[in-house]
């Protein structure tokens, strides 16, 4: 008799269709992916073939649920297979008894069947699991780009296009560097684990890092015609949602998590009717997200309860907080916006940081002290081509009556920014210098919204 998991044998919805397959599978995949790809890694020890064997559950499942119906527990389904198929692999090789005993009795193997218990599989270490392949896609040993792709793949379950679009890379490139991270990580004998002592601090600043990475390209693109890209928002924050559940007590992930929720309850204020950008000081705060602020806000004080000195992402979180308390811009709180960049630059000392803080200043203490401290920053060789101190420096500019100075400045950013959406507002910036003078242009308008 041919083998099959329980989850195959429960109730099927019915017979479908090989599309309506195929969709069953791409949601299931989306959705399960992290937990089938962390489940199988446990028993294999390596990302890739864990990932590898996962895909072959797909094909399973696109062999026999347009025969056989979509399981009841599609996402038990594809990790029983999985499962079984890693069992088998670990059979074949002459390394199958010292790989049992590593393994101990997490897993029954006797004749063709399998632990095969729905909610097992489910459940099984799970957490665990997750954890443990949020800590290697993640690993430092990877280069940032490497480390943002591979996690999009495992954790999120995208496509390879689909991550090439949203870097807008070209998909080969993505492939390569999926590929290549795979191998640099079986290369260096990455272990399939939680760090624990320092290592893990330093890892979970990895974690973070990438995370926010990806955030930030949803955010505000740094290539294209869209200024922003809100499945890369959403995926982002659906990963700082489980790092929050996994790691309850580290409150820079309650911070991370707080600081991407509270900056996208402002995403559909932030454009136009034609999708042009609309800054921070610009927007109607009626359309803020006031769930997503609550929620912001309450990942704050769960991090403040944990008594621990704040980390960088909580002090974003916090300045992010000064925003969405303010019911109108006027009720901005930017004396305390400035002192807690200043802070945070000492914490982490950062040029962007610090012109961050110049615009702060500015709003809090005028535009002269403003522009003294972006002229300060004029050298950093680290600002060099970023379009947003020129912006900075055209809004104090424009601020003082020095409209022709402004207008080099905005058309400086303008020619620096890859995105053609703040690049037309830029050039519109410039333009609007040579006309009534009474105009504001609003110090502080460059920075993100």
């Amino acid at each position: 008799m041919t083998w099959q998991p329980r989850a195959a044998r429960s109730p099927k919805l019915g017979r479908v269709t090989v599309a309506e397959a195929q969709g069953a599978v791409d949601a299931v995949w989306r959705i399960e992916s992290a937990r089938i790809i962390a489940g199988v890694a446990r028993i294999v020890r390596d990302v890739g073939l864990a990932e590898e064997l996962a895909q072959d559950a797909l094909v399973a499942a696109l062999e026999q649920w347009p025969e056989s119906g979509v399981p009841k527990n599609p996402g038990a389904w594809l990790m029983a297979i999985a499962k079984r198929r890693a069992i088998d692999l670990i059979r074949r090789k002459e390394t199958y008894q010292r790989k049992l005993a590593e393994l101990g009795h997490e897993l029954e193997i006797d004749g063709d069947s399998v632990e095969d218990d729905v909610e097992a599989i489910l459940e099984d270490q799970i957490e665990d699991d997750l954890l443990r392949l949020v800590f290697t896609a993640c690993h430092p040993v990877l280069t940032t780009d490497a480390r943002v792709s591979l996690t999009l793949r495992l954790l999120g379950g995208l496509k390879t296009d689909e991550i090439a679009r949203a870097f807008l890379a070209p998909e080969p490139t993505i492939a390569q560097r999926i590929v290549r991270a795979k191998r640099n990580l079986a290369k260096a004998g990455v272990e399939f684990e939680v760090p624990a002592g320092d290592e893990l601090i330093e890892r979970l600043s990895s974690v973070l890092e990438v995370i926010y990475l990806i955030y930030n390209e949803g955010y505000s693109a740094t290539a294209g015609d869209d200024w922003m890209r809100p499945a890369l928002c959403n995926e982002a924050m659906r990963l700082g949602r489980l790092l929050a559940e996994l790691m309850p007590q580290e409150p820079e992930v309650h911070g991370l998590l707080a600081l991407m929720e509270l900056q996208a309850s402002r995403a559909t204020a932030r454009t136009g009717p034609s999708g042009e950008p609309v800054l921070l000081l610009d927007q109607d705060r009626r359309r803020w997200d006031r769930l997503l602020i609550r929620r912001g806000l309450e990942s704050i004080e769960r991090a403040w309860t944990l008594e621990a000195p704040p980390g960088p992402y909580l002090l974003q979180a916090a300045i992010a907080a000064c925003h969405a308390r303010a019911a109108e811009p006027g009720d901005t709180d930017w004396a305390r916006i400035a002192g807690l960049y200043e802070v945070l630059a000492q914490l982490v000392p950062s040029p962007v940081v610090e012109l961050n803080r110049a615009v702060a200043i500015s709003m809090a203490f005028g535009p002269e002290r403003g522009l003294v401290a972006v002229d300060a920053l004029l050298d950093e060789p680290a600002l060099k081509d970023y379009h947003l101190l020129p912006s900075v420096r055209g809004d104090l500019l424009f601020k003082l009556g020095r409209y022709d100075e402004a207008r080099a400045e905005f058309e400086r950013a303008a020619g620096l920014t890859r995105n053609e959406r703040e690049r037309a507002l830029l050039l519109d910036r410039a333009a609007a210098c040579g006309v009534d003078s009474g105009v504001d242009s609003g110090a502080g308008r460059s920075t993100q919204g």
